[in-house]
């Protein structure tokens, strides 16, 4: 067991992984100090400024039997490359009927509240999860971020995994040799009376506004689905159909969302929805850009208020 940040959790499973793996190299437009002294110039690229070129290189790296590890870093910076991204990397492996493995870890951080700005700021995970033959995580916590990007390096299939930059600085114990399996959710806190979907960033913002609601006697059951694709629907639907509640908190905008697709899952699974006893509601972004005026940015952002008042309308009490 170690205590580490979420930042260094993410740049060490990377590290662990390719100490044990030679086919898995890094490419990024800026690499952890001290890697290249480590793995060598051939293991560790600092690339140009060009995002559509590295995706490139490393779904052709995959074909050939490496495993990279691609840092796109901003999220908003990934648009460039989305031809490369839709139209090759999610789609050879289905093309060739499963006969060639591509295996690729992508990263990329959002930056809310990080005062970043409409073009820098956007967490665009609800794009990706709108694209067949992609798998996504999103951790919230270091040891999450150990385990699911190790699983990540070691899945067949390429993999996306969004990081949220306001958690860089956080500590948590990362348990030794940490794997989490992709498609399993985890519950962080246990709660009756309403179930709370959190995505990344959103997780600890949930845990507070549930310690706060606590002391009202509303007891709140947390999720964290960890993998956005494949998601554990299971979990979901187990808790709500326990709770009879359902609030989702998401760091996007609204329209066709993960907390949209969320809600779907459960609605649409009859014995789900007849368990149901209110409205399910969503805490998203405002359907705006996002400002850079700090007080603005956050207006938009979603924050414990906006969640503790989601939480006591389902519950009736506003």
């Amino acid at each position: 067991m170690a205590t580490m940040t979420y930042k260094t959790a993410l740049d060490e499973a990377v590290a662990i992984e390719m100490r044990r793996d030679e086919r898995v190299f890094y490419m990024s437009t800026a690499v952890p100090d001290g890697w290249v002294e480590e793995f060598g110039a051939d293991r560790v690229r600092c690339s140009p400024i060009s995002e559509n070129m590295m995706t490139g290189m490393a779904l052709g790296a995959a074909g050939s039997g490496m495993r990279p590890v691609v840092n796109w870093r901003a999220t908003t910076f990934t648009f460039v490359a989305f031809d490369q991204i839709v139209n090759h990397v999610a789609k050879l492996r289905y093309m060739v009927g499963g006969q060639a493995d591509f295996p690729i870890l992508f990263r990329c951080y959002y930056m809310g509240g990080m005062r970043t700005a409409a073009q820098h700021t956007q967490s665009a995970y609800a794009m990706f999860a709108h694209v067949p033959g992609l798998k996504l995580v999103a951790p919230s916590n270091p040891a999450d971020a150990m385990g699911l990007l190790r699983s990540a390096i070691r899945d067949n299939n390429p993999v996306v995994s969004f990081e949220a930059l306001r958690l860089d600085g956080i500590e948590g114990s990362v348990p030794d040799e940490h794997h989490v399996p992709l498609g399993a959710a985890a519950i962080p806190r246990r709660g009756t009376d309403v179930t709370l979907v959190a995505l990344g960033s959103m997780v600890s913002t949930a845990l507070e506004a549930a310690d706060e609601l606590a002391d009202e006697g509303i007891s709140v059951e947390v999720i964290d689905p960890r993998t956005l694709v494949p998601l554990d629907v299971a979990t979901i639907r187990d808790s709500v159909g326990a709770t009879g509640r359902l609030v989702v908190a998401d760091e996007s905008p609204p329209r066709c969302s993960m907390a949209a697709e969320i809600i779907t899952t459960v609605v649409e699974d009859a014995d789900t929805f007849g368990a149901l006893v209110a409205p399910a509601k969503r805490v998203t972004i405002a359907d705006v850009p996002i400002p850079f005026s700090p007080p603005l940015e956050d207006h938009v952002l979603p924050g414990v208020d906006a969640v503790r008042t989601a939480i006591r309308q389902t519950m009736g009490d506003e």
